[in-house]
This record gives C-alpha cells, sequence and structure tokens, in this order.
C-alpha cells in the first residue's frame, strides 16, 4: 500500500474559481462508499477531464469515476493564465524542426476545436476568445528573444507580427515595452470556468466525485484500489492524470519538478479609467520574451492580472508568508506597467504549479499493470492536457495511429535527479533565470 504524503491544498484565493456563475454548486460528490467502477481516472484538471469524455464516448456501457482531492474549478487546470497556446512554445532555444513543429500544431489546434466545440455545444460562459497572443520585451537584453521566436516561426511559414513603439503602446495601454510578437491565434479564457463547464456536461457514464483525496492506493492483482476519507473506489484500469501530485503514487519517479507561480488579478477598471487609459484596447493576453518574465492580461471585464515568481517546493506546499512576498512582487510590477492605477487594488492573489521536466517532454503511457499516466505539462498543459488525454484514452481502446505514435515517442520524459540534487539544481536555476529577467518580471 502506498501512503499520498502532499495532498492537493488551496493556495490563496483562486481569483478565476471565485469569479464563477455559480461556483459554490457542487459538481459532483464526496466519495463516502466503498465502489467499484471499471475506469478511475485521479485528478479532474484538463488531461483527466479529457480522458474521460473521451473513455466515456469509446466505452458508452462502462462506469468511469472521475475523483479530485479540491473542488472542480480549484485545481492546477484552473490556477493557469487562461491562455491555450497553438502555436509550438519553444522552451529550450534549440533550432526550429519544422516537420515536429507542425505536428504539435496539428495536435494544438486538435485541443482548441475539441475544446471550442464542447464551449459551443453546452454554452460554457468562459470568456472564450481568440484574442493572438503578445511576446513582449521592455528589457534591451530581451529583445534577443523576440529574434529567436520569430526564428523558430518563420521555417514552418507561421503567422506573426513586430509591433513596436506607439502602435504597441495603444494596443496594451502600457508603453512599458519596447516590441512585441504577436500571433493571432492564441485562446484566451476563464480556465476554472472552462473547466467547471466541462465537468458540468460530462457523460452520464461518468460519476464526478469532488473533495475527495486519495489518501492511499493499493493493487491487489489486477484490481487497483484508491481510498479516500470516507469511501474507496476499486478498478481495473487506474489513470493518474496528476501532473506535480503525480510522483506521490510511486508508479513514476524522477521526472518531474513541481515549479510554484503566483497570480494576481485587480479590481474591474472603471468606465472613466477604461476610456482615459484605455481607448480602444481589446482584451489581451502577453507573455515575456524570457522565460521568467512576467505574464500579464487585460480580461473581458476590464480587470488586469499579473503572474511571476518561481519557487520550488519539493513539499509541494505555498507558505502564507511566500503569497505575501508574490502579492509585493505583483504590486511593483502592476505599478510599473500601469503607474497611472497604482491606486487600484488586487481584488485575489493566488498560487499554482508548474510541472516541468528536463527535456520538456510529458509523462505519457501504460505503466504495466492497467495503470496509465500523464504529467510533465511544462506550463503548455490546456492545449497539451487535451490532446495527451484523448490519446490516452485512444491507447487505452488499442486504436493506434499516427498522431498517438508520434506522442508516445515525443513524450519521454527522461530523468530527474532525486532529492537534494533535485531541490539544489531547480533553485540554483530558478534565481539564475529571474536574476537575468531584470525588468521583465
Amino acid at each position: 500500500m502506498t501512503t499520498i504524503k502532499h495532498l492537493p491544498k488551496i493556495d490563496g484565493e483562486i481569483g478565476w474559481y471565485e469569479l464563477c456563475e455559480g461556483k459554490d454548486k457542487p459538481l459532483g460528490r464526496k466519495l463516502q462508499e466503498d465502489l467499484k467502477f471499471d475506469f478511475c481516472i485521479v485528478g479532474a484538471g484538463i488531461a483527466g477531464v479529457s480522458v474521460a469524455l473521451s473513455l466515456a464516448n469509446l466505452y458508452r456501457d462502462s462506469k468511469i469515476a472521475l475523483v479530485e482531492a479540491l473542488k472542480i474549478g480549484q485545481g492546477t487546470s484552473s490556477r493557469n493564465a487562461g491562455f491555450i497556446i497553438d502555436l509550438p512554445h519553444n522552451l529550450d532555444g534549440s533550432e526550429a524542426n519544422v516537420e515536429h513543429d507542425k505536428k504539435i500544431y496539428e495536435l494544438n489546434c486538435f485541443a482548441i476545436d475539441f475544446l471550442k466545440d464542447l464551449v459551443d455545444k453546452h454554452n460554457i460562459n468562459c470568456h472564450w476568445q481568440k484574442a493572438g497572443k503578445y511576446m513582449c520585451a521592455h528589457e534591451d537584453t530581451n529583445i534577443q528573444g523576440l529574434r529567436a521566436f520569430e526564428e523558430h516561426l518563420q521555417p514552418s511559414g507561421f503567422a506573426f507580427e513586430r509591433v513596436k513603439g506607439k502602435e504597441l503602446e495603444q494596443r496594451l495601454g502600457t508603453s512599458y515595452y519596447q516590441e512585441a510578437v504577436y500571433t493571432p491565434d492564441n485562446i484566451l479564457m476563464n480556465p476554472s470556468a472552462l473547466m467547471r463547464g466541462l465537468v458540468t456536461h460530462l457523460p452520464d457514464n461518468v460519476a464526478v466525485f469532488e473533495e475527495s483525496p486519495v489518501l492511499t492506493f493499493e493493487k491487489k492483482e489486477d484490481i487497483k484500489i484508491i481510498k479516500s476519507r470516507a469511501g474507496s473506489i476499486q478498478s481495473k484500469i487506474l489513470i493518474l492524470a496528476l501532473d506535480s501530485h503525480l510522483e506521490e503514487f510511486k508508479i513514476v519517479r524522477y521526472k518531474q519538478a513541481p515549479i510554484f507561480t503566483y497570480a494576481s488579478l485587480s479590481e474591474p477598471l472603471s468606465e472613466n479609467e477604461i476610456n482615459q487609459y484605455f481607448p480602444n484596447v481589446q482584451a489581451y493576453g502577453l507573455t515575456s520574451a524570457h522565460p521568467a518574465g512576467t505574464t500579464v492580461r487585460f480580461t473581458p471585464d476590464k480587470r488586469i492580472f499579473v503572474r511571476n515568481l518561481l519557487d520550488f517546493f519539493p513539499d509541494l506546499q505555498c507558505k502564507s508568508e511566500d503569497l505575501q512576498r508574490a502579492y509585493k512582487r505583483h504590486r511593483l510590477s502592476f505599478e510599473a506597467r500601469f503607474p497611472y492605477l497604482s491606486h487600484k487594488k488586487f481584488q485575489f492573489t493566488w498560487g499554482g504549479f508548474l510541472c516541468m521536466t528536463l527535456n520538456h517532454q510529458s509523462v505519457f503511457g501504460n505503466f504495466g499493470d492497467g495503470i496509465y499516466c500523464i504529467g510533465g505539462s511544462n506550463g503548455v498543459g490546456m492545449a497539451k492536457g487535451v490532446y495527451l488525454g484523448y490519446y490516452l484514452a485512444e491507447l487505452i481502446a488499442g486504436n493506434h495511429s499516427p498522431n498517438l505514435d508520434f506522442i508516445l515517442e515525443n513524450n519521454k520524459a527522461s530523468f530527474m535527479p532525486p532529492e537534494p540534487l533535485r531541490s539544489i539544481g531547480a533553485k540554483i536555476r530558478l534565481w539564475y533565470e529571474q536574476r537575468n529577467a531584470l525588468g521583465d518580471i
């Protein structure tokens, strides 16, 4: 029997969740009895929900359990910046691989279309918009990151636009950035509202259990048993879609690094503030030309979102003083970009994990004894979680395809040194990157 030592928890006030319509309505029940299912999925984030949707379609007469430690809409998939990125996200600065990049683009577009169909079909109110994305540079030294991004896009023929000066200021409502690369097809949305909408409309053969953290896990012959506080689930097939908490189950070891980051969301801007400072500015999302820089959004409900700071917490726990430190850093970043809004308060500040791997490939596949895993989303989990979840269900069903073969070949997370080497290496790297980001934080 494996005991799960570190459970998911709420870190601050999750702004996206707090703004959801009907957030207090339960979307599942607590696991309070001993039950049997054909499939059990642990983790109701985007990957777990994608697996559930796909399995429910492939196995219409089977019983599927979807188990979540927190309330639906409070997990990692609901705490991010709300980007669904269509383009390959080059994390390591390597040269473009046209064939590989086009396949990633194809899979990302599949994920976006998959979600858009569900949003339209079920009228999910999550502020879904095809707004594109700006990659911006404030520091002279980080403009080279824009050039590297363009050089990665050009060989595959991906559309982009270089924007600078007054035009960029007019688009963003701030003169803070020197230049940006704009790509047109990125999706922006409220991730918590999206997750709650997807779970609300799961097929009837999926049973949802929320506020039901898994405390122990064991295998008895071909049966897998997970136990929560007051109940258990037995199944022949167990799917772990957990990202940073995946290694708690000890099925996957030494593959992932849990990087913690923080976000704040302002109170809404007034009509006068919009007219004075954001005339004709459309809702937008921007990331930094430096990987440790600040992410900013101007939302459809006229709020400013700020995300930055990176920490490494091997015990998967954030403390209140960490949130306070992040809040202070967010104020500095916010007021540097929008000095005329220094009087505006942050209504919410929260934290969440980025699950990183050394080679930027995910954890994916069959790990034996009827156990399947998805993890290591590497900061692009919304699109990747959808297509990995979809194709994990295809793998379970034995439906092989060129796309599945590509995913299996390109999602083999490499070895991550164990503690304490992992912590030492991660903390040095995070310190180095954040120091070099300079004013782009």
